[in-house]
């Protein structure tokens, strides 16, 4: 008797599912977001980043979407939805002291 293994999804699905939660790169009709051409993206987040938040002030930082490839960066985003989940309106949190963040970030440039 096998056991069968659970459907993954590829890991570009995957990354493209996080993207969507994250309420910062949803839908947004409110001042500061182009509506336009940019689907609902703050108008100060360059195209192929994203916004997340860290520490217990929720310092906002705008990242680069290829450190969602990155295993360091993933193990974040696991963490973040184990502990807040990413369908929220308070934006992508990530459960992370700050000085931590800045170090991992500066090692993934």
């Amino acid at each position: 008797m096998a056991i069968k293994k659970p459907n993954k999804l590829p890991q570009a699905a995957v990354l493209k599912q996080i993207l969507r939660r994250c309420s910062s790169l949803g839908k947004r009709s409110s001042q500061g977001y182009d509506q336009e051409g940019g689907g609902g993206l703050p108008l100060d987040v360059p195209k192929g980043h994203f916004v997340v938040y860290v520490g217990e002030n929720r310092t906002r930082y705008i990242v680069p979407i290829s450190f969602l490839t990155r295993p360091q960066f993933q193990s974040l985003l696991q963490r973040a939805e184990e502990e807040f989940g990413f369908d929220h309106d308070m934006g992508l949190t990530l459960p992370c002291e700050e000085v931590v963040f800045r170090s991992l970030t500066s090692t993934l440039r």
